[in-house]
């Protein structure tokens, strides 16, 4: 079981539903992981509900931003990576090729982030940590386990991102070919593959779960669907599934990490 208290630099730390129906959500995945909800006051009549696990916070559901309905973005999950200057990170990011939709801002007293989309399309957040480190609990069940990144384009891709973050991109063994690895420090941090046909560029955030059929079913039950799998891999079975709402995240059932 992996308590966390802080992330290196680099290092995925977050993970955060922008949905449009919060309420309906908050019971989907309470329904799916057993998260409990603790809602905080952020103003104008909303809240920003952190999803706990045995008391720690595992990841949030968030009402979208009105700008996002209006505008037809689908509900979604957002990866977080800890940072320790977001205003710096932010100014090297766009040297590189970035747009910034959202430079860095303070969240009240949690932090300070910025909202990145890399050259090749995907939307990425920088977290640079004050009173919240992230998510306090990984790799375990019900907890986030991997985040992964679909890109028309890996090689451009890998190299965007060892610049901005001076990640280890690397080809996977021959029985993953086609797919990519990163190394924060000595520490597993994620993947890369190629974009699904059809999907957007995004970065895929995975749930463990203990049993990958008894997940899939138990989404099903609770009105989300199942996109692809279970598919075996060399450590874990893995399927991509939806939430009623539509965001698209991965159960991963297999080999944890501490």
């Amino acid at each position: 079981m992996g308590k966390r208290n802080g992330y290196q630099p680099g290092t995925f730390c977050w993970s955060e539903l922008s949905t449009t129906d919060q309420d309906a959500a908050k019971a989907f995945y309470s329904g799916l992981f057993g998260w409990e909800v603790s809602d905080r006051p952020v103003g104008d009549g909303e809240v920003y509900s952190m999803m706990l696990l045995d008391g720690l916070q595992v990841a949030a559901i968030a009402s979208q931003p009105r700008q996002q309905r209006e505008a037809g973005v689908p509900a979604l999950w957002n990866s977080y990576v800890a940072v320790e200057d977001a205003d710096a990170l932010t100014e090297r990011a766009k040297g590189l090729g970035a747009n910034v939709h959202a430079p860095p801002f303070d969240v009240l007293k949690a932090g300070r982030m910025a909202v990145l989309q890399d050259p090749q399309g995907a939307f990425l957040m920088l977290w640079q940590p004050h009173e919240h480190k992230g998510a306090q609990l990984v790799n375990a069940p019900s907890a986030l386990v991997w985040n992964e990144l679909q890109s028309p384009d890996l090689d451009a891709s890998a190299a965007f991102y060892t610049d901005l973050f001076g990640w280890d991109v690397h080809d996977a063994p021959e029985t993953q070919e086609g797919y990519k690895l990163i190394k924060n420090g000595d520490a597993q941090n994620g993947g890369m593959r190629e974009l699904t046909p059809g999907s957007p560029p995004n970065w895929l955030v995975y749930f463990a779960v203990e049993d990958i059929d008894a997940g899939l079913a138990r989404v099903e039950e609770l009105g989300g669907s199942a996109l692809m799998g279970p598919i075996d891999i060399d450590i874990a079975r893995i399927a991509v599934v939806q939430d009623p709402q539509g965001a698209v995240f991965a159960l991963y059932a297999g080999q944890l990490d501490p």
